[in-house]
């Protein structure tokens, strides 16, 4: 006997259905995706209207600076949102729901951008603008390391070195919204970088939100660079250019965390990308630049300078020739960002800053926490956990490098640019601490190389979303009369309902995650045929 009474999930679903094709048939939607595209319009239109609720959720949970020249510090417009809590919860619902609905929306456009996305980097690009414009008027979410920028600004005009004086040293340090976190840490960021945090803290007058403004546009920057340098390196790897830009760069993770969350490391990618892409097409000083300025912004990038130093040896070459590209290359970069730190009066101080970054945070990567644990085993035989887990971290990062060693000197079968990848990988997996941006550097070094499907590509999807939704959960801003737990926990709640309809109800998005049958019983990374 047939079930007469309707399931209520699949009428919603129906509805949501039906709702979201009208919405892409609308003529606004379809000219953004480009003319008739009607299928990626439906998939844009969605991501815009989730870009516009994050945003709109951020006004009322978002990062904000509390000095007195703040802005929004001396304006009361904002109090519904931010003060009273049924405000604060309405927000950070939204914002909640928004970046799942992005998901979702980035979900579609995958799956509406044809075999591999061989025709997709037009529409992918115009997703990326498009979410990204709403994205852009949002308050800091998902970190406030914004502020800490700012604050390593004002240091260096005040004529103190970033990678020896602290935030804490600033009068109001904490008023201008750095995370007390790293109130006592060496900068981890390059001279570059830091020489355009003095200008823009001088700039906008020591007022935070115009600080944030301008470092937004950095971030903006940076996201225009890998939506350059991606595609046409994906096809010169024989990888697929829609694909890559799509895994990359449209994926909610890195729109959210470089856009809304400010971060430098959208510039960094687009730089080192950039080097690569130049030394693929033999254009040597221009790969060089790029290689300067990507460590001139962040560090961590030095590791790709064996493997840039083999793509212009080419594979197969002789010991010799290969040394020789090494030393001309190092000397090139060290030259180049000698010139900045004597200009800045930093120097190579940014190297100690580099091995010491993140010492100040509670270990949580897989690593730190072996690391902690066996700091305690040792401690019940009167050992000191403390220097028994620094030891333990310092023998990870000793391997880390003796890795990468390995790939540069005896793996000349692997390209340069996967030697880059599993190197850059090994260096964040033997952290002690990882963040979800630190993911965000691996990703398009791989998807550049080659098209991965079945189970990897459905775990990353699941990570993402998953990754989404704790960045949301973890990083609200409330008034201190405001209890932030309640705010978590509805916020949560809402958040894996969504996710949850995600995985094992949307009919057009559960066969995407890795829950099924077939995904388990193929379990290996597949590589397509690699279209240019």
């Amino acid at each position: 006997m047939k079930n007469s009474v309707r399931n209520p999930l699949l009428g919603l679903t129906h509805q949501l259905s039906r709702a979201e094709e009208w919405l892409g048939s609308l003529p606004v939607f379809r000219r953004i995706a480009g003319g008739d595209e009607t299928q990626a319009a439906v998939a844009i239109a969605q991501g815009i209207v989730a870009s516009i609720m994050v945003t709109l959720g951020s006004w009322g949970v978002g990062w904000l600076a509390t000095a007195q020249n703040s802005l929004f510090a001396r304006t009361t417009f904002l109090n519904p949102l931010r003060v009273e809590p049924v405000g604060v919860i309405l927000c950070a619902c939204l914002m909640a729901l928004g970046s799942l609905i992005l998901v979702r929306a980035w979900l579609r456009l995958g799956q509406r951008s044809g075999v591999d996305h061989q025709f997709s980097v037009p529409v992918v690009r115009r997703a990326i603008l498009w979410w990204s414009v709403p994205l852009s008027l949002s308050f800091p979410i998902f970190s406030r390391d914004v502020y800490s920028y700012f604050a390593q600004g004002r240091l260096l005009h005040a004529g103190l070195n970033p990678y020896e004086n602290w935030v804490s040293q600033l009068p109001g340090w904490f008023a201008e919204g750095s995370d007390g976190l790293w109130a006592e840490s060496a900068s981890p960021y390059g001279p570059i970088f830091l020489l355009f945090a003095q200008f823009v803290f001088w700039i906008s007058a020591g007022i935070p939100e115009i600080g944030v403004i301008l470092f937004r546009l950095f971030a903006l920057a940076g996201v225009a660079l890998c939506v350059w340098a991606i595609p046409p390196l994906a096809a010169l790897l024989k990888s697929s250019p829609g694909w890559a830009l799509w895994i990359s760069v449209a994926n909610p993770l890195f729109l959210l965390i470089m856009i809304p969350g400010v971060h430098n490391d959208s510039f960094m990618m687009g730089a080192i990308l950039l080097a690569f892409l130049y030394g693929l097409r033999r254009r040597r000083w221009a790969s060089v630049v790029w290689a300067i300025i990507a460590i001139g912004i962040k560090p961590i990038v030095l590791i790709g300078l064996p493997f840039l130093g083999l793509l212009f040896a080419g594979q197969g070459a002789s010991w010799k020739k290969r040394f020789t590209e090494w030393v001309l290359l190092a000397l090139a970069v060290g030259l180049g960002l000698a010139a900045v730190g004597g200009a800045t009066g930093l120097w190579f101080g940014w190297i100690p800053g580099m091995a010491s970054s993140g010492s100040a945070a509670f270990p949580f990567a897989p690593i730190g926490l072996l690391g902690q644990g066996i700091g305690w085993v040792f401690s019940l035989f009167g050992g000191d956990q403390a220097v028994v887990a620094g030891v333990f971290y310092t023998l990870c990062r000793v391997l880390a490098v003796l890795f990468i060693l390995y790939l540069a000197l005896f793996r000349t079968d692997l390209h340069p640019m996967l030697g880059f990848a599993l190197g850059l990988s090994a260096v964040v997996l033997l952290a002690p601490i990882i963040q979800p941006w630190y993911l965000l550097w691996i990703v398009p070094l791989f998807a550049t190389y080659r098209v991965y499907r079945g189970l990897l590509e459905e775990l990353f999807f699941l990570l993402s979303a998953i990754l989404v939704l704790v960045g949301v959960v973890d990083q609200l801003s409330v008034a201190q009369w405001i209890d932030l737990t309640l705010v978590r926990i509805i916020t949560s709640v809402l958040g894996l309902l969504y996710l949850a309809y995600l995985l094992f109800v949307d009919p057009k998005t559960k066969q995407l995650f890795p829950f099924n049958r077939a995904s388990w019983t193929q379990a290996r990374v597949s590589a397509t045929e690699l279209r240019p």
